[in-house]
């Protein structure tokens, strides 16, 4: 047999203890009896796709949410074990399971080792409980500290940590808070996002018309204004930085060696396949998805939906605008190797313009955003889009 080529493996687990106000994510609490019901079905769908993909091998699996480990460790298990039976795992694969505080146990934590997942990823998002108490988490700065606790005595060594910031009523002080008291713990990896009010949560109704302030310039009520949030950023990029963590990705940072590889897959547009509820694929240039209701997919209806073949420039337009997100940037190689066209050839007017913005760099190959450019990203990516 030929060199496979390698295929990410992402298993959404829909369901939570309770919906966070700001969350947006195809996810929701559930009864055990729809959580095993929901097992089976994937450990099915597991079983009926994978022969269509013998000729990969998973580089990294990644297990998310909602939040997975509200399953019964077993599950977990069962799912672990299916998928390397049905599908050619590499012995180093990163595996990586998503995991809330108070959901955890010791004897959950050996499941999962057992299990084979060598990475664990927390929602903590603040460590202010009056924070995280807005946001409707379930858990408190202290579960937090007890669950971390119990996944580094139960033998993980490579943990990442989600924080947020520009929290409604968070100011510099307690978020400065939060980064200091999570540096202590010297986590591997540490994923930073600020805050996005998404319409359709209860955050949108209740804070929708502070966003349209800030908008505007002027000073909302609860969120922070633009000036506070910017500085939260840099506190962010320098405090870490202080401490060791490499910043390769616009919100996440780790320590040398510990980059997320599955994360970087995605920004990279290696082939991934998502397998249950809502779950998104690209396999060849193909993008496709599961269903997202959760009736069908629990009837055993595994069909694939929302099919699109990228076009030529549509893949450059996501080799650019994805790739740029890392910090080493993007290949003029792999550009020229992919496209058959040089990047100036394409986009020879934009790198130049975004060059003299200071905004866009060149050095030994590579094209990468400058500290710049990364501050004011979204700005960047839409000069890519081509007409």
């Amino acid at each position: 047999m030929g060199k496979q080529e390698n295929l990410e493996l992402y298993i959404h687990i829909p369901f939570c203890k309770k919906k966070c106000a700001y969350c947006d994510f195809l996810s929701a609490p559930a009864t055990e009896m729809m959580q095993e019901q929901y097992v089976h079905c994937l450990l099915a769908e597991i079983k009926e796709k994978a022969p269509f993909y013998a000729n990969y091998q998973i580089s990294t699996i990644f297990i998310g949410g909602g939040t997975p480990s509200i399953l019964r460790a077993g599950f977990i298990l069962d799912i672990m074990e299916a998928v390397h039976r049905a599908f050619h795992v590499k012995k180093d694969a990163e595996v990586t399971l998503e995991c809330n505080p108070k959901t955890i146990s010791f004897e959950k934590l050996l499941f999962y080792q057992k299990a084979g997942i060598n990475r664990i990823s927390i929602g903590l998002q603040s460590t202010e409980n009056a924070e995280l108490k807005e946001l409707g988490r379930i858990h408190t700065y202290e579960d937090f500290l007890e669950s971390y606790d119990l996944i580094r005595k139960s033998g993980f060594s490579n943990v990442n940590i989600d924080l947020m910031s520009a929290l409604p009523y968070q100011t510099l002080k307690s978020y400065e808070k939060t980064l200091q008291r999570v540096l202590q713990l010297r986590p591997e990896h540490i994923s930073a996002y600020s805050l996005i009010i998404e319409e359709g949560t209860p955050f949108y109704e209740k804070y929708e018309s502070d966003e349209i302030l800030r908008e505007q310039g002027k000073i909302p009520e609860a969120l922070p204004s633009e000036e506070t949030e910017r500085t939260m950023y840099e506190m962010t990029k320098e405090l870490l930085k202080q401490h060791g963590y490499f910043r390769y990705e616009i919100s996440n940072y780790a320590k040398k060696g510990y980059e997320c590889e599955h994360n970087i897959g995605y920004w990279t547009r290696e082939n991934y396949l998502g397998l249950g509820l809502g779950s998104a694929s690209l396999v060849e240039e193909k993008r496709f998805s599961n269903t997202r209701e959760l009736k069908k997919y629990l009837s055993g209806d595994f069909t694939i939906e929302n099919q699109e073949i990228l076009n030529k420039n549509a893949r450059i337009e996501e080799f650019m605008f994805l790739g740029l997100r890392l910090t080493k940037g993007v290949s003029q190689a792999q550009f020229l190797n992919q496209f058959g066209l040089s990047i100036e050839n394409v986009y020879g007017k934009v790198l130049t313009k975004l060059q003299r913005e200071g905004l866009l760099a060149k050095k030994d190959g590579r094209i990468f955003l400058t500290e710049q450019g990364l501050d004011v990203s979204n700005y960047v990516m839409a000069q890519f889009l081509l007409d």
